[in-house]
């Protein structure tokens, strides 16, 4: 299928999820691909995978698991009638783990690209016009350009700085420098609260540290459904967080190996000080370097890319897929599914995307999960909704396995009983979110759910009371 006018069928920057599964479906379906990465550091001189596995989720929930093992040793486990004592945690030991996972994910990708005979190139990569792409060589060297008939940019995102906290990689830290860190500090500050902040200020405050975080808004987790908002807010600050909401950060100093941080709330202006303070306010699309102004490719004023139904770009045969476009949230799996949906479609295949049913997670302890609409959005618009909530504590395995917090909470739609939005915090919520996108994928009713025969005992029958409880026949409250 080549066109031997080009280079390559399809050219791909970026080896992140949706790069990575963007070449590799290209390749599957006949189409002659490179895929172009530029990721360096000092640790991991080519490694695939973008932030995502080298420095984003996967070290996030890797890190989560040893903190929580260790926290469960020191505050539960006697519970289980196990005794231990002495029990330490070794941090380096930890980053190793973390390493060794990263590692072999890094080995997996590397194999898909062998096997599929996806050609890989190390190098920076900016876009010139809509058939040719200017690569450097990382180590340096004179660019030379490539051609391909298309063009797919998933070039990811990086997290943005602040002014008044410049990262200097000692005191103050971007969300990867607190990832690495080989100690814990006594005292950590983390400036925001959204998923980035409040998914490390978990992993940190359980090795035992004391965490504060800042956040300039009025009320926590904007983006979840408001009582789950509500209730995460209560158990995080039951476990130790110190979330302070309205409170927003004006200056940042080091004086005598300290960070001094200063902020202003309802009551004035305060001053804390911190071992190590990480800067956690959000994210931003990699297209600064990634489009030469010749190519006259359409962004919008925070560097988004403009795309179309399509993911196609203001360039015919331009396509842009993950974090650098504004058609969904900025995670990994709706940029797996753009990966392939462009694939398909430069093949001659059409299979859209629904938006709608993607799954958001939060890798807290506990977790929190949610797809469709909140609460909140449905009764801004005058939907007519029944919303049930079923709490964990009610669930026998759940009191088996102590872990009894949170809740599962349904919304339909009053008249037809179409499930609207699903909104899960508690242990393994990431898992269980899943039978609810099937069901919405399937325009399932709270009908179809109470019908559905789950496994006792089993976390997922708090899906199952959730959906009997909108007609008031749940059995277990």
């Amino acid at each position: 299928m080549s066109d031997k006018k080009y280079d390559y069928d399809v050219l791909v920057i970026g080896a992140g999820p949706s790069g990575y599964v963007a070449a590799t479906r290209a390749v599957q379906l006949g189409l002659k691909t490179a895929c172009i990465d530029n990721w360096a550091d000092k640790k991991t001189p080519h490694y695939l995978g973008g932030n995502y596995v080298n420095g984003g989720c996967i070290a996030v929930v890797a890190l989560l698991e040893s903190a929580k093992l260790f926290h469960k040793l020191n505050h539960g486990i006697a519970d289980h009638g196990i005794s231990a004592s002495n029990i330490k945690a070794d941090i380096p030991r930890m980053q190793q783990r973390k390493e060794a996972i990263i590692s072999a994910l890094n080995q997996q990708i590397e194999k898909m690209f062998a096997d599929n005979k996806v050609e890989s190139i190390h190098a920076h990569a900016q876009l010139i016009n809509p058939h040719r792409v200017e690569i450097t060589p990382i180590s340096g060297g004179i660019p030379q350009v490539i051609t391909a008939n298309n063009v797919i940019l998933a070039a990811g995102s990086s997290a943005t700085q602040l002014s008044f906290a410049p990262i200097d990689n000692e005191f103050i830290l971007n969300p990867q420098g607190a990832l690495n860190l080989q100690s814990t500090a006594e005292t950590l500050g983390i400036i925001g609260a959204g998923v980035i902040g409040i998914e490390l200020a978990g992993i940190w405050n359980k090795l035992g540290t004391k965490v504060v975080l800042f956040e300039a808004q009025d009320s926590f987790m904007t983006m979840a459904d408001h009582e789950i908002a509500a209730e995460a807010f209560k158990l995080y600050s039951q476990q130790g967080l110190d979330i302070r909401l309205c409170s927003r950060v004006i200056s940042t100093r080091i004086a005598e190996q300290k960070v001094i941080v200063e902020y202003e709330d309802k009551q004035g202006r305060h001053e804390c000080t911190f071992d190590k303070l990480v800067v956690a306010s959000g994210r931003k699309p990699n297209t600064e370097t990634l489009i030469a102004p010749s190519a006259d490719l359409l962004l919008d004023e925070e560097g988004f890319v403009h795309v179309d139904k399509n993911c196609c770009s203001t360039l015919p045969g331009v396509y842009a897929i993950g974090d650098l476009t504004l058609s969904g949230p900025m995670l990994a799996h709706k940029g797996i599914e753009e990966g392939i949906f462009v694939a398909e479609h430069i093949a001659g295949q059409h299979s859209p995307i629904n938006y709608h049913t993607i799954p958001n997670v939060i890798y807290t302890d506990p977790e929190i999960a949610w797809v469709g609409q909140t609460e909140q959005d449905l009764l801004a618009i005058g939907e007519n909704i029944k919303i049930s909530n079923f709490p964990f504590s009610a669930i026998s395995r759940a009191q088996i396995m102590g872990t009894t917090e949170g809740r599962v909470k349904v919304i339909m739609q009053a008249e037809t009983e179409l499930i609207l939005g699903v909104h899960i915090i508690g242990h393994l919520a990431s898992e269980l979110i899943a039978e609810a996108v099937l069901a919405m994928e399937f325009s399932a009713t709270a009908e179809d759910l109470a019908r559905t025969i789950h496994a006792h005992p089993t976390l997922s029958e708090a899906m199952h009371e959730s959906a009997l409880e909108l007609n008031a026949r749940s059995l277990h409250t």
